[in-house]
């Protein structure tokens, strides 16, 4: 649900960026006042995986669409909603700079839609109040149906306020909100499913994860070596096995205008941001490196592969840079 430029005016957009700023600041702050660094190796091998699972896009039956992992529940459960945050922004920051994947003026609104909305409503709100009562796996369905059903409003919203693109509110509703729940089922399924792997592996985790607590003080190494070579795994492999079907946004589009490109509005700031993005991309293919993006288009295990580790080193360098400096004797 990566939104591109076209659907945005620059007052959307900025405004968004704004929000996100403060959300990424806010979030920094209580990351540092919490000053748990065992954090900061565990954030960027999930970051690194949530890029390499997004890449594989799983068909939804009966729809012509098709939809992926999220990641930012999971992130959630694990991590708590702070560092979740900023480890989902890292990965939408890696996607639309380096790999051309979402709009930079939309940058803002995805990091919202896709991060903010899970991180600070869905996970409190909904799966944590559920899982304190024992109800682990019903609370991470229904949290993720309720993320994706807010971020698919999300981005109607965002665009109808634009009112830069030939999407009417209602029909565009209508499309995106039934797609996103078959999607929001399967990224609580998904998730679910990656949890009990977790908690099957490491019982002593089961506790918290049941009490809905990010993990604290205990061992991790384990861990870490077995989401990073899911990591390798999934972006090196199974990357390259997806459904050639249209995301779940794409297809509403195409649903509504007949088409899943769109136009860019007659302003020069979007031929500027499209130029801006096409030289810092490190390959110029959207991350799903589907047959769709021309016979240039690099595999998808080396886009995976790239991508997972540029996200790795970004969130260590975020992590890094949140370390609570400590007094000097």
């Amino acid at each position: 649900m990566h939104m591109v430029d076209a659907l945005l005016s620059p007052a959307v957009g900025v405004t968004m960026w704004g929000a996100t700023t403060g959300a990424i600041a806010w979030s920094s702050r209580k990351l540092r006042r919490e000053g748990d660094e065992r954090k900061v190796p565990l954030m960027a091998v999930l970051g690194a995986f949530v890029f390499t699972a997004q890449m594989i896009k799983i068909a939804i039956p009966a729809t012509g669409s098709c939809g992926h992992l999220g990641g930012a529940l999971l992130l959630a459960i694990l991590l708590g909603p702070h560092a979740a945050f900023i480890g989902v922004a890292s990965v939408l920051v890696v996607q639309a700079l380096f790999f051309a994947d979402g709009g930079l003026l939309a940058l803002g609104c995805n990091i919202v839609n896709l991060g903010a909305l899970t991180a600070f409503i869905a996970y409190p709100l909904v799966y944590q109040p559920l899982a304190k009562r024992g109800r682990h796996r019903l609370a991470t369905v229904a949290a993720a149906v309720v993320s994706m059903q807010l971020a698919a409003f999300g981005v109607v919203a965002e665009t109808f306020l634009s009112g830069v693109s030939a999407l009417p509110f209602g029909s565009f509703l209508l499309l995106m909100q039934p797609i996103h729940l078959a999607i929001g089922l399967l990224e609580g399924l998904l998730t679910a499913a990656i949890i009990a792997l977790v908690c099957r592996a490491r019982p002593e985790l089961r506790a918290q994860v049941m009490a809905a607590r990010p993990m604290a003080n205990l061992p991790l190494r384990g861990l870490l070596l077995a989401f990073l070579a899911a990591a390798v795994l999934t972006g090196g492999l199974l990357s390259n096995f997806v459904s050639e079907q249209p995301e779940g946004m794409e297809w509403a589009i195409a649903r509504v205008t007949g088409s899943t490109e769109l136009q860019a509005p007659a302003d020069s700031l979007y031929p500027l941001l499209a130029r801006l993005q096409e030289q810092l991309a490190l390959f110029p293919t959207q991350t799903d490196a589907s047959p769709a993006a021309g016979p240039t288009a690099p595999a998808a295990g080396t886009v995976g592969l790239v991508g997972g580790a540029v996200t790795l080193c970004l969130c260590l360098l975020v992590g890094l840079l949140l370390r609570r400096r400590r007094p000097q004797p």
